[in-house]
This record gives structure tokens, C-alpha cells and sequence, in this order.
């Protein structure tokens, strides 16, 4: 019989995996990854100032993160820097401020290193609460808005043609991707997150035949990855979070193989 904390490692990050499935599948095709990252690294400066303020984790990284898409939005309307600039800068400069935050509060005991590559076995009971009942909401708003969301990534212009607006579909996205960040952040760790968010979709890719399936896909692809890493590091007593990695890229170089791919296109 496995421990309670590995049951809970087990459904915690399944929720997580279902999660980051459909929103890893719109980072794919709208060649986002770098955004992630910057969302990820915003997430360290969220759990320093939910330390400092005695506030949430979740909350704080959400909102954190919600603003660093926000202000991105603002950027890239003024002009002036192309969309990979803003992100660098705003990527480093919310982990540097993070980080000069974190030292100057040397007196609180933080783990930096769970911070950075998570700590899944150490999973509560309300985190599993928070990670279904965020996940709920993230998935049912991208069910609502699915259609703008991905029109709005296949041609701006075709979506303002239809009628929809682009704008409110990119914002309702970043949204959505800050709130899976917070709620996983305690799982995967700010380091590795951005990771369970592209490589299963970027693995489900190889094998779809259409959007909606590549996203599902995605999401069991994930699920994969958590079961098989949380084993492996039960197996071989490594990192959880890294190990979750690991068995995803493995995943993703099986899903290159041509035979495999041969056969989810029959």
C-alpha cells in the first residue's frame, strides 16, 4: 500500500497535468514558450511576497503573474520592442527583484530550492483542493472561450473579421495561464513548470490530427509523465519534480518515433 503522501503526490498532479494540457497546446502553436518562462520566473517574486505579507502563495503568484501578462499586453501595443525583448526583460527582472527580495528576508525560513524545482510529495489536502477547484474553473473558462482563444491564435485578423475580439481572447489566455502557474507552483517548482506546460503538448503534436484532440492528448500525455516520474524518483530516489521532467521528454522522443506516429494517424 502506498503512503498517503504519495497518493497524494498522485492526484495532485494529475489535476495539474489535465490542466496544463490545453493551455501547453495554445503555448505550442502560438510559439509562446518564452512567455511561460517569464510567467514562471514572476511566480518566484508571487511566493516571496506571499512570505513577506502572510497572504496566500496561490493568490499572491496569481496575481503576481497576472500583472507581468497585463503589463506585456501594454507593452506590445505601445510598440517599439519586439515581443521577445519585453519578455527577456520582464523574465529577468521579476526573478532578480525576486531574488534581492528573498535575500533581504534571510531571517524567514524558505526553501529556495523547493521554490525553484517543487516539492510534490509534500502536497496537503487543501492543495489538492485548490489545484481541483482552480483547475475547474481555468478548464471551464477555456471551454467558454475556446473558439476566440483559437481563432485569435490562427489569424488576428480572421477573428476581427468574424466579429470576436482578439484582444480579450489574448487576455482571457495570459489569465488563465498566471492562474495554472499559481496553482501548480507548489507541485513542479518555478524552474521546471514552464516544462509540463510545452512538452506534453509539444509531444501530442506529433500524434494529433486536430486541435481538440492534441489537447486532450496533452493533458493524458501529462498525467503519463507525473505517474511515471513520481514511480521512477520513488524507484530510484531522485528529485520528484525533475524527475517528472525526465519521464515527460522521454515521452516526447517516443512520440518522434516514426511507427508511433504512424499509427495515431491511421
Amino acid at each position: 500500500m502506498l503512503d498517503d503522501f504519495f497518493v497524494r503526490a498522485l492526484i495532485a498532479g494529475t489535476g495539474v497535468a489535465i490542466v496544463a494540457g490545453p493551455l501547453g497546446s495554445f503555448i505550442v502553436w502560438r510559439r509562446l514558450a518564452y512567455f511561460g518562462d517569464t510567467l514562471a520566473h514572476s511566480a518566484l517574486l508571487g511566493v516571496v511576497l506571499a512570505f513577506l505579507f502572510e497572504i496566500n502563495i496561490a493568490l499572491a503568484v496569481f496575481i503576481v503573474s497576472a500583472t507581468v501578462a497585463l503589463v506585456l499586453l501594454y507593452l506590445q501595443r505601445r510598440g517599439g520592442l519586439a515581443s521577445d525583448a519585453l519578455l527577456g526583460i520582464l523574465s529577468h527582472a521579476t526573478l532578480a527583484l525576486g531574488l534581492v527580495v528573498l535575500a533581504l528576508m534571510s531571517q524567514m525560513p524558505i526553501d529556495l530550492m523547493g521554490l525553484l524545482f517543487g516539492d510534490i510529495l509534500a502536497v496537503s489536502k487543501i492543495d489538492i483542493a485548490v489545484i481541483y477547484g482552480g483547475g475547474a474553473l481555468v478548464l471551464s473558462l477555456l471551454i467558454l472561450f475556446w473558439k476566440s482563444i483559437f481563432a485569435a491564435t490562427v489569424s488576428t485578423e480572421l477573428s476581427q473579421a468574424e466579429g470576436m475580439k482578439p484582444q480579450l481572447a489574448n487576455v482571457v489566455f495570459m489569465l488563465l495561464v498566471a492562474m495554472v502557474i499559481a496553482i501548480s507552483i507548489k507541485i513542479i517548482g518555478v524552474l521546471l513548470i514552464t516544462a509540463l506546460l510545452i512538452i506534453p503538448a509539444a509531444a501530442s503534436r506529433q500524434i494529433s490530427t486536430g486541435p481538440e484532440q492534441m489537447a486532450v492528448f496533452a493533458s493524458i500525455i501529462g498525467v503519463g509523465a507525473i505517474v511515471s516520474g513520481l514511480y521512477g524518483s520513488l524507484a530510484f530516489d531522485t528529485p520528484s519534480g525533475p524527475t517528472i521532467v525526465l519521464a515527460a521528454v522521454i515521452l516526447f522522443a517516443l512520440s518522434q518515433l516514426p511507427f508511433i506516429r504512424k499509427f495515431f494517424h491511421r
